[in-house]
């Protein structure tokens, strides 16, 4: 039997939710028949490295490229991470179970994605985090919760990103071991700031066996 499930994507800086839709025409496997999408757009906000320009932005970013040491809008993220809870309580208020539900996220709304599954109180189906960054210091790591620390974590990222640079992807996997969790990391050589259909693929492939192994 197919379960309902929820899939949450974030779009990166300046782009729109609406742009985004035609992802879903990946995931064409039985266990999708159920699923709801939802590909919400940022508010528009000033926006620091690009000069104060107002730009659909779900927190600020102070400098681009984004390294593993950029500064951090932390504030603006946890804002931006209540919105984001607020339209998972929803589906699970709908009766969505929580581990059906999965966010994902490219670039900004990958640090996004990265920061909402751990502050989120329980377990989800899994975040999926592409060209994305750690956009919180490791000071967070006492409010995650026992239940956050079981969701599940894909990480990919291009070894040619010139935007998101991939040592800050790579600073991931250890931020989540000091948390005490762990993830699957890929890396993809020759992949600029954009996300290709092969991550998209193992995506899908990602997702159903979660879907499985929970159902």
């Amino acid at each position: 039997m197919v379960s309902r499930s929820f899939v949450l994507w974030l779009h990166g800086l300046g782009d729109s939710g609406p742009a985004n839709e035609p992802i879903r025409t990946f995931f064409s496997s039985p266990e999708f028949k159920l699923t709801k999408w939802f590909f919400p757009s940022a508010p528009h906000s000033p926006v620091s490295c690009n000069y104060g320009t107002v730009m659909p932005s779900w927190y600020d970013i102070y400098e681009i490229p984004v390294t593993a040491e950029s500064p951090k809008d932390e504030d603006g993220v946890l804002k931006a991470v209540q919105n984001v809870h607020a339209m998972i309580d929803k589906e699970v208020a709908n009766g969505i179970s929580p581990q059906h539900i999965f966010v994902c996220g490219f670039s900004q709304g990958g640090a996004l994605t990265l920061a909402s599954v751990l502050l989120y109180p329980r377990t989800l189906g899994g975040g999926a985090i592409f060209s994305g960054w750690v956009p919180f210091n490791s000071s967070i790591i006492a409010r995650i919760s026992p239940e956050a620390k079981k969701t599940p974590i894909l990480w990919s990222h291009g070894m040619a990103d010139r935007t998101v640079l991939f040592e800050a992807g790579q600073a991931g996997p250890p931020f989540l071991e000091q948390a005490g969790m762990s993830c699957e990391f890929k890396a993809y050589p020759n992949v600029g700031h954009s996300i290709t259909n092969e991550e998209l693929l193992h995506l899908e492939s990602w997702i159903k066996a979660r879907l499985k192994s929970s159902s």
